[in-house]
């Protein structure tokens, strides 16, 4: 699937509270970003966080992510981005929407919807976005007991996605990379394959080279 944008990444890495909690995770966020350079985005999420806190860790990563070519998003948060001067946000359900976030954070801007059926997906396509994150495609343990919607699923979500490039989410470990490519996702999101790793950025580097080799093979 050709991205509808030049700035989507393939490899989005996504935080949450535990993660930003970290002592050492600005250390390790600094490697990710250095590994994964143009390829990836940084997605600064954490729910729990104040905006006080989001902007100041946005700040302090948002040089090096240009430095290293790699994106830098805030989740939800529209405010934020647009304080930090972010490289865009990513939306969820309760979040503003595109064209909304377009206006505060303008044109140029990189946004993201969240999607959990094809319905969304044609909207989020209608709607402007630059691209969407599907999930969650296996069992996480962000959602205990709940089966994920598996490579069928996402195939047949992704009829509706037309030229929007989407991004794969959840429970996805590098040997299923193939396997959502295969369904028609563009790219790939990660939480726990990336920060549980016992060094985040080889990890990255296991991903992206995943990618890449299936992009490669057709």
């Amino acid at each position: 699937m050709i991205p509808a944008a030049a700035s989507v990444a393939r490899l989005h890495v996504v935080t949450d509270d535990d993660v930003v909690s970290r002592d050492d995770w600005v250390l390790q966020a600094l490697n990710v970003l250095e590994v994964g350079g143009g390829s990836l985005a940084l997605h600064l999420r954490s729910p729990s966080a104040t905006a006080a806190t989001l902007f100041e860790l946005a700040e302090k990563l948002l040089p090096h992510a240009r430095r290293f070519g790699a994106l830098l998003i805030v989740n939800d948060r529209v405010d934020v981005a647009a304080a930090a001067g972010a490289d865009g946000v990513h939306l969820g359900g309760r979040s503003l929407s595109v064209t909304d976030s377009r206006r505060v954070l303008g044109s140029s801007a990189v946004v993201g919807r969240s999607c959990h059926s094809a319905a969304d997906v044609a909207e989020a396509r209608s709607g402007g976005a630059d691209y969407g994150f599907v999930g969650h495609v296996f069992e996480t343990e962000s959602h205990p007991g709940l089966r994920g919607v598996g490579p069928a699923g996402l195939r047949s979500i992704l009829t509706t996605a037309g030229t929007l490039p989407v991004i794969a989410i959840g429970g996805i470990s590098p040997s299923r990379v193939a396997d959502v490519l295969d369904a028609g996702a563009y790219g790939v999101a990660v939480l726990r394959g990336i920060w549980e790793a016992p060094h985040p950025g080889d990890a990255v580097s296991e991903y992206l080279s995943r990618l890449s080799t299936k992009n490669e093979a057709g």
